[in-house]
């Protein structure tokens, strides 16, 4: 099991903004950050990304 937070490719999380990228970035459906609370479907469409059409997949 991987249970570092980055995409393959990527270096580890290591700020808010590498978490939101991240975030934005895979399948991951909610982020907490200190008192922060995301839901991926309520971020705006522009802000989304796919790291798979950058990274070949496993």
């Amino acid at each position: 099991m991987n249970t570092s937070f980055n995409v393959r490719g990527e270096p580890i999380v290591c700020t808010p903004e590498d978490s939101f990228k991240c975030f934005m970035g895979t399948d991951i459906e909610v982020l907490a950050v200190g008192n922060a609370y995301l839901e991926k479907s309520r971020q705006p469409e522009h802000l989304k990304t796919r790291y798979e059409d950058h990274f070949a997949l496993d």
